[in-house]
């Protein structure tokens, strides 16, 4: 990597315990921006030139007043920073740690794109907001006026606390049901912990327990209780589950054992993280150490998967991708920490069966070529016949990406109109379906997408519904 003043990217190499060492303990990485931002926010916010033409705050789909908030970090308000940036974005912490900057704000930095490197937007809000938790600057919700007007929320995912978060400013009374046993979605579960730490999620989950939303956990709806009974109970009701169902593969041996998805791994070690007990780690079923792994995909959650098998002692971590590393769909910052860790990335490479004996022994790998742009101008593979080869492997994971659930079906809601995906037809701008007083928001909306886009789709809905039941504005203010 070539020497800048200002790297946009920390390598975490000569921090690393030897790669191939089934010893790896998750402690031993030394994570990008750990300390990083603590040392450098004042020095990296300063380095913002305040430009005429904020692309930062346009790249991001929150409009997050970037600029604002850096120019007060430079002079060490961190105190009104933080209320900027809260302002704007329900969950900042969150979002500095995991939103992929690299394709939003850094990446359209006005400095990063004059090669001097970007302003590390993401490592200053985290900061920001880490100081403030640490400060006792974020408080419970009080709001000026309680309301008798109810709203429930389905999932309790990064759209529905953003959206819990704003109506609980207006006084309207908020339960979440949620069928996991802790809040948080995919924010607990999905993403790791060496990215995302698990108490930075538990304590806002807490301090919207704390603000008056009532969380209704180990809720199946459908089974539980009915979707019926949740419209009911509430005058409003937002549809925030998320997509769950993931995509699989076909082939011979394609449901041999070995083959896991990435969900169920990914829960897995999160759960193990809280301090669970989880059977299919301590059998190994879902547990990479000492193993070959394979990962197929090429989005965030295939690099979640193969960071976690290192972290987890993986003899070999191989992440198979059909096309070349420019078209992979997932953060560059993701998948040069992966590099870094000691995944091998195969590219062009897609897989059409496993060989199997007993268990999964093997991928059976397809090479591809990338042929002619089609209409977006994106190169479609194709496959190169007689270059097929055999990939080793004892742990194989499918991150193929997810779909909805077929939710009419399971909610007994044939009303509940969904898209020709599966996803729930609603207005990307409210939220609103064509069921009296149901909203939906988030990926269960856009199909899988980013956590920021839940957020805002969590506040704009949440907004829609404050002023559709009548709150007074000076009531529904911050």
């Amino acid at each position: 990597m070539a020497k800048q003043p200002m790297l946009k990217f920390v390598s975490v190499e000569r921090d690393m315990p030897n790669k191939r060492d089934a010893s790896v303990r998750k402690e031993d990485f030394k994570e990008i921006y750990a300390e990083f931002a603590k040392a450098k926010a004042e020095e990296q916010a300063s380095r913002c030139s305040q430009c005429g033409v904020p692309y930062c705050q346009s790249h991001c789909p929150l409009h997050n007043n970037i600029p604002d908030w850096l120019r007060l970090t430079a002079t060490g308000r961190l105190e009104e920073a933080y209320a900027v940036s809260q302002s704007t974005n329900t969950f900042p912490e969150i979002c500095g740690r995991i939103c992929p900057q690299d394709r939003l704000c850094e990446g359209n930095c006005v400095i990063e794109q004059s090669g001097h490197g970007t302003v590390t937007i993401g490592s200053v809000e985290k900061y920001i907001t880490d100081t403030a938790w640490e400060q006792g600057w974020v408080k419970p919700i009080v709001p000026a006026i309680e309301r008798t007007e109810s709203v429930g929320i389905i999932g309790a995912g990064p759209g529905g606390l953003a959206a819990a978060d704003r109506l609980r400013r207006a006084g309207i009374q908020v339960t979440v049901y949620d069928r996991y046993d802790r809040a948080g979605g995919l924010l607990t579960y999905g993403i790791p912990g060496f990215k995302l730490e698990k108490d930075i999620v538990l304590r806002r989950n807490d301090q919207l327990a704390q603000s008056g939303v009532m969380f209704k956990q180990n809720c199946e709806i459908g089974k539980d209780i009915s979707f019926a009974d949740i419209r009911a109970a509430h005058d409003a009701v937002i549809i925030a589950t998320g997509v769950y169902k993931s995509r699989d593969l076909q082939g011979p041996g394609a449901g041999a054992e070995g083959i896991v998805k990435a969900i169920d791994y990914l829960t897995a070690s999160n759960r193990q993280d809280f301090g669970d007990a989880v059977p299919e780690i301590e059998s190994g079923e879902l547990n990479a150490e000492g193993k070959k792994v394979v990962v197929i995909g090429g989005g965030d959650t295939a690099m979640d998967c193969v960071r976690t098998a290192i972290r987890q002692g993986a003899e070999s971590v191989k992440c198979l991708y059909r096309r070349d590393k420019a078209n992979m769909p997932g953060s560059q910052r993701e998948t040069q920490n992966a590099e870094e860790e000691g995944v091998e990335f195969v590219w062009l490479s897609a897989p059409k069966g496993f060989t199997v004996v007993d268990k999964v022994e093997g991928v059976m790998v397809q090479k591809m070529r990338l042929g002619q742009p089609d209409a977006t101008g994106r190169q479609s593979p194709e496959v190169i016949e007689g270059a097929d080869y055999v990939e080793e492997a004892d742990l194989v994971i499918k991150a193929l990406g997810f779909e909805p659930e077929a939710l009419p079906t399971l909610w007994e809601e044939p009303a509940l109109e969904v898209t020709r995906w599966g996803t729930v037809k609603a207005q990307f701008t409210t939220g609103e379906t064509d069921l009296e007083g149901v909203y939906a928001v988030g990926d269960i909306v856009r199909g899988a997408s980013l956590v920021v886009w839940a957020i805002k789709d969590g506040r704009d809905c949440a907004d829609v519904i404050v002023e559709k039941l009548g709150v007074p504005a000076a009531v529904a203010a911050e």
